[in-house]
């Protein structure tokens, strides 16, 4: 495995969700036999049927894999064995109480190791606590008798996915890799090195966890300071996202964040957590990450809260009002609603009353707090009392929303334009 060349080895891929089958297409187009393991066979069955959210550059790539012999599916973890690596990419959540949820990532470590042989490459890519990679590999297989970058070679790569953002693929992502070892850090960056634009190797695999909790802690604080700036622009009768246009015209010492209506999907709301529950059992304190993770958590109610509003501002009650939201994914370009936003606020509006609905054609149909939905296809040729724009997609049209007689409308996103309040304007921010 030198210089970067998968040609000719087997890598078994355990777990095949939104980072494990990219990374498995990634590998297997570098030229590896890819064997992907899943222990849902729905998730296989829907694989098998292209019937998967992905880039249209990955359907394509998953159609050429599974029109060839180096790409097999299966749901038997001792397929292990037959690899000369193993990455595992399997989710690490939160709880109810927002602490680690470990047992997806426990029980497939404990397979790998169960199932490892000799001379064999295990990369963990799940974002979890700092001490992972050593608590739920290193030391089991140690505990087996193998020696950790001798007999076998262990390493953290933690993944850098962006579902739906065709800018970001793998292959043009930079990855860090940071080994048990010397020979497990180069075994590591070789195998990973045709599926991303870089390689870069830290000293183990601790940095390498803490950088990506680092990471995505980052987007978090930064995501609340957003929201909490643009509702203080609100305030002042601001648009905030022409003030983020110009302060972002400064070349240095400043990234864009634009508000929303929370935080969604795998690594925002989970990540940090881990952090946090890390710090706490070492008792040191991290108060402005914990205030960052509480406003976020909380954002959905805030626009709960002023979808109320506005339609107390129209003279129509709660009970009974016909809302609308414009898409429930977590993000644009994706059908993903884990963690989802949207999901709150449909729960919220409904148990104040409001006869709640959808459209978001990536998400057919959704389970809520409010009971089961579908998503509406023609939302111009119904009446509603407030529409609210959540996660706008490429493909939704929201021309009718300019009509005169069109609803009011919540702008979670904060694009449109702003008054002081109490608004005027039929459209108003969040």
């Amino acid at each position: 495995m030198s210089n970067g060349d998968v040609t000719g080895l087997t890598v078994a891929v355990v777990g095949l969700g939104y980072v494990g089958l990219p990374t498995a297409l990634a590998l297997s187009d570098a030229g590896a036999t890819v064997v992907g393991i899943d222990t849902s066979p729905a998730r296989l069955g829907a694989i098998a049927r292209g019937a998967v959210d992905l880039l249209p550059l990955h359907h394509a790539q998953l159609a050429c894999a599974s029109a060839g012999d180096r790409f097999r599916l299966t749901p038997d973890a001792t397929a292990v064995r037959t690899a000369d690596a193993v990455v595992i990419c399997v989710p690490t959540p939160v709880d109810a109480r927002r602490e680690p949820d470990l047992t997806s990532l426990a029980a497939a470590c404990a397979s790998v190791v169960e199932h490892a042989v000799p001379g064999q490459l295990i990369v963990l890519t799940s974002t979890s606590y700092v001490g992972t990679t050593r608590d739920l590999l290193v030391a089991p297989l140690t505990a087996r008798g193998l020696t950790v970058d001798e007999d076998v070679y262990v390493a953290f790569a933690p993944e850098r996915i962006d579902p739906g953002n065709e800018h970001h693929t793998p292959e043009r992502t930079p990855r860090l890799v940071g080994g048990a070892g010397p020979h497990s850090t180069r075994a590591a960056a070789a195998l990973l090195a045709p599926t991303a634009s870089l390689v870069r190797t830290v000293a183990d695999p601790e940095t390498a966890e803490m950088a990506k909790l680092w990471e995505n802690t980052y987007r978090a604080v930064n995501i609340a300071l957003a929201n909490e700036l643009a509702d203080a622009c609100h305030s002042l009768g601001l648009a905030p996202v022409p003030v983020i246009e110009a302060a972002a015209t400064k070349p240095y010492g400043f990234m864009p964040f634009y508000p929303g209506p929370g935080v969604g999907g795998h690594c925002i709301p989970c990540d940090p957590h881990y952090l946090l529950w890390q710090l706490g059992k070492v008792r040191q304190p991290a108060p402005l990450v914990a205030t960052a993770l509480a406003a976020n958590s909380g954002r959905p109610a805030r626009i709960t809260e002023r979808a109320l509003d506005l339609l107390a501002e129209h003279a129509v009650p709660a009970r009974g009002a016909r809302v609308l939201l414009i898409g429930v994914a977590y993000k644009e370009g994706v059908a993903d609603v884990r963690e989802s936003p949207a999901l709150e606020i449909l729960a919220g509006l409904a148990a104040a009353g409001a006869d709640v609905a959808y459209c978001d054609p990536l998400v057919p149909s959704l389970r809520t707090g409010a009971g089961p939905l579908d998503h509406v296809p023609d939302p111009h040729t119904h009446a509603w009392d407030l529409v609210v724009l959540n996660t706008v997609h490429a493909v939704h049209d929201l021309t009718w929303l300019r009509a005169a007689d069109a609803p009011p409308v919540l702008d979670t996103r904060q694009r449109g334009p702003v008054a002081p309040r109490p608004a005027p304007a039929a459209e108003v921010t969040a």
